[in-house]
């Protein structure tokens, strides 16, 4: 059984490694446009799989310890579930922003300036003509499969987290991003959000990224609850 300290330090190196790796796979797609007219990116394939690997390694890596949230929306769904306590989940909470922000400053220091400030270090926003109740709706949609994933692999014992949890949730995220990366930035996920906005001071349409995401969250892991794991009254 791992300590409270362990389990946070868990949630603040995988959500570290998301951000730095998501972040970073948009900051180098930049730099290589960037390096000469006409010059293509990686695109949307590429950035889209940096997110779901990193997930994918970071929950297969940390699951056993912390349970592999690294995101305030994954903890709230597991958290009305009462299947962690509110306390537990502030602090994962904290871990989860802590290692965001430092991911994030840190790609500031290693990544030429040119790069990340063009893309506001990767930091999501709606597309244009996108409004904000779609941005919503659109990241509590994704959140809402991305967290029945986690339950359904994971958090329910009839699931196969020591087989194949990691390795769903990362291909979740990975096809959430393919669909939401061009009208949201398919953040999923409110420290994927606040570490970059933070570090580049970019902080439009913020507010989306934490009500669609921690929405979808909370229902998909009632929902779940609800039908799946909770045992019938004798």
């Amino acid at each position: 059984m791992s300590s409270l300290p362990q389990k946070l330090m868990a949630e603040f190196v995988g959500t570290f490694t998301l951000i730095f790796i998501g972040a970073g796979a948009i900051c180098a797609d930049q730099f290589m446009k960037s390096g000469s007219p006409g010059a293509a990116g990686m695109g949307l394939l590429a950035i889209a799989a940096a997110h779901g690997l990193a997930i994918a390694i970071m929950v297969s890596a940390v699951g056993h310890i912390s349970g592999g949230h690294l995101n305030p929306a994954v903890t709230i769904g597991v958290w009305v579930t009462k299947k962690i306590g509110t306390v537990e989940a502030l602090l994962y909470w904290v871990a989860q922003l802590a290692g965001a922000t430092a991911a994030a400053y840190l790609l500031t220091v290693v990544v030429p300036e040119d790069a990340w400030h063009a893309v506001s270090l990767g930091t999501p926003t709606l597309a244009a003509g996108f409004t904000r109740t779609s941005g919503m709706i659109l990241e509590a949609v994704l959140t809402f499969l991305l967290v029945w994933v986690v339950f359904a692999t994971a958090v329910d014992e009839r699931g196969a987290f020591g087989k194949i949890a990691g390795f769903a949730i990362g291909l979740t995220v990975m096809m959430d991003i393919l669909v939401g990366g061009p009208f949201t930035g398919g953040a999923m996920n409110p420290a994927r959000a606040f570490g970059p906005a933070l570090a580049a001071k970019f902080w439009t349409t913020h507010g989306v990224y934490w009500v669609g995401p921690l929405l979808g969250g909370a229902l998909a892991g009632a929902v779940y609850d609800a039908l799946y794991l909770k045992k019938p009254a004798a």
